[in-house]
């Protein structure tokens, strides 16, 4: 039976709720810390939540550093100047407070300081070989999943790619889940964070890797973001939606962390890679028509999803699922206010070729249930732009 088929999983050691972010001090002591890194970034230092982390830093008498060199799309370059910072103030330990950006490049850092080569070296599944120092991680967005995952994303300027560095030893050691850090996210960053969460769901729902476990936590991330995600929008202050949206996240990260993904977060990846365009915003626009690709290839899966978004299936044929599923999906990317085209994002139709030669060369292309060829790929992006 398939659903006995061995699977593992991996999860950090989380805490969920709010004020969570006030525990970092008391973590770093158990870990022994003598000195932090904190990674940020510059919008995150602006809304607060690196001060109320450094604060309860200082609470605990354990000193600290800020390294706030930070792209969107964390750069290779960018890490190891972290790994400079890191070693220069004789850091124990690893703290990163934000979105999935300060989080990867944390992850980055954590990997160099411990087995000395360069980030580039890592790119694959299984290829950390030491444990990195202990890490913290504190998200300020709902949708990334970066603090439970075992997945580090960094971009390669040089090359115009994204690499994925898949490892247990890239899974933090502690998650410090906060949905007041919800709170100063904007609209559409709100939207497109809200949006990752559901392709990461529904990319571990039909994967090839999928266990019984991940099934539970992918529908109940896609009850969640549809149930909530629009409230979040409407009222940026509503904590009990802000809550429900980061469970979601949650929920997803570990979903994906232990199913992995699909095409759409490696045609994403690419996206990243070559034009440096916003991921959350990336799958948004690609996810309607990966799912149109996919389809054949699990069609009940996707019934299940239909159900979790709150359509009524029965008695469809699995053309008629498929329109609903796909109409379900684009009706709350217009509601929450993510309807860019690929064309309006800057994408242009010579980029096609190698946007899908890149892809295809992702690590989550192996476990997207239907098998892409190039073609395949190139067409689903001219269908995006």
């Amino acid at each position: 039976m398939k659903s006995l088929e061995l699977r593992k999983f991996v999860a950090p050691e989380f805490i969920f709720g709010v004020d969570a972010r006030n525990l970092t001090g008391q973590y770093a002591r158990n870990f022994g810390a003598r000195m932090a890194l904190v990674v940020t970034d510059p919008g995150v230092i602006a809304a607060g939540w690196t001060a109320d982390v450094t604060a309860s830093l200082a609470a605990s008498h354990i000193p600290y550093t800020i390294f706030s060199q930070v792209s969107p799309n964390p750069r290779a370059e960018e890490v190891m100047a972290g790994v400079d910072c890191y070693q220069r103030h004789s850091c124990d330990v690893i703290v990163a407070v934000g979105g999935g950006s300060p989080m990867d490049c944390a992850k980055g850092i954590g990997i160099v300081s411990t087995n000395k080569e360069h980030i580039l070296q890592f790119e694959g599944i299984d290829q950390v070989a030491s444990p990195m120092p202990p890490l913290i991680c504190i998200p300020t967005t709902g949708g990334t999943g970066a603090e439970v995952s075992q997945f580090a994303i960094i971009s390669n300027r040089q090359a115009l790619i994204k690499i994925a560095i898949v490892s247990k030893a890239v899974v933090p050691d502690v998650a410090l889940i906060d949905p007041l850090t919800l709170t100063t996210m904007d609209p559409f960053l709100t939207a497109c964070t809200g949006i990752d969460a559901l392709v990461h769901a529904i990319e571990a729902y039909v994967s090839n890797a999928q266990s019984s476990v991940t099934d539970l936590q992918a529908l109940e991330a896609i009850r969640l973001v549809k149930g909530h995600l629009l409230d979040c929008i409407i009222d940026l202050d509503d904590v009990e939606a802000r809550g429900k949206l980061m469970l979601a996240s949650l929920e997803a990260g570990l979903a994906f962390s232990n199913a992995s993904l699909g095409a759409v977060h490696a045609m994403a990846h690419s996206l990243g890679g070559l034009l440096d365009l916003p991921h959350g915003q990336c799958n948004a626009v690609l996810l309607q028509h990966v799912v149109a690709f996919n389809h054949t290839a699990a069609p009940e899966r996707f019934a299940h999803i239909g159900d979790a978004l709150g359509l009524h299936l029965q008695g469809m044929t699995a053309k008629q699922q498929k329109t609903a599923v796909i109409t379900e999906i684009n009706q709350l990317r217009e509601e929450v206010g993510v309807y860019h085209t690929l064309s309006q994002m800057g994408v242009s139709r010579s980029d096609i070729p190698q946007l899908a030669k890149n892809a295809l060369a992702d690590a989550c292309i192996v476990t997207n249930p239907r098998r892409p060829n190039r073609r395949d790929i190139e067409v689903i992006y001219e269908e995006a732009l």
